[in-house]
């Protein structure tokens, strides 16, 4: 008779399997790079857009994505991770489509925005899962969730702004999804 697999175990590790270590690693790098671009992604909205009616809301959410690029600007230097390597070509890249989107008009940015945070709220959902029951990364997990709460707070208020009222919202919400997963993928490997 064959024991009975225990479904709560993970699976053996396969070779070129990233280890626990690794794949947190992994993680804050990304986060990392995602809260810089955020950050630039406000301020090429604050740039078009700053003296608007919706300047001060773009502001608001700026800065909260500076109390979190903070947050994991400290963990890379604490835990002693690798930032990508990418960070010059988000720079750029997070101020284009910032203003880019703003130019096109207030309910742009907010389309911006929302496509943004949903592939953000995917990503952080998928860390979060990850790090289920792993006692020793449970204050990253919390913070992780803290700061995918407010991502999604961040697309609802786009959503309230009329984001789904930008021109070619369809097209525009897929393209911008699309470059984010990219970009999520590109920065933890490189």
């Amino acid at each position: 008779m064959r024991p009975k697999k225990n479904p709560s175990k993970r699976r053996r590790a396969l070779p070129g399997d990233l280890t626990l270590q690794q794949q947190v690693e992994r993680m804050i790098r990304v986060d990392q790079a995602g809260e810089y671009g955020a950050r630039r992604i406000y301020e090429g909205q604050l740039a078009v857009l700053g003296k608007s009616p919706s300047g001060p809301l773009i502001r608001h959410m700026y800065e909260q994505e500076l109390n979190h690029l903070k947050t994991f600007d400290d963990m890379v230097v604490e835990r002693r991770v690798r930032p990508t390597a990418l960070q010059p070509v988000w720079h750029v890249a997070g101020f284009l489509l910032g203003a880019g989107t703003a130019l096109l008009g207030e309910k742009a940015a907010m389309a911006c925005t929302v496509a943004v945070e949903e592939a953000i709220d995917e990503h952080y959902s998928a860390q979060a899962s990850a790090l289920e029951g792993d006692a020793e990364e449970a204050e990253l997990k919390a913070t992780i969730e803290k700061f995918r709460e407010e991502e999604l707070e961040h697309r609802d208020t786009g959503l309230e702004e009329g984001a789904e009222e930008a021109p070619a919202y369809p097209v525009l919400s897929a393209a911008i999804k699309g470059g984010s997963r990219l970009a999520i993928w590109l920065s933890e490997r490189i």
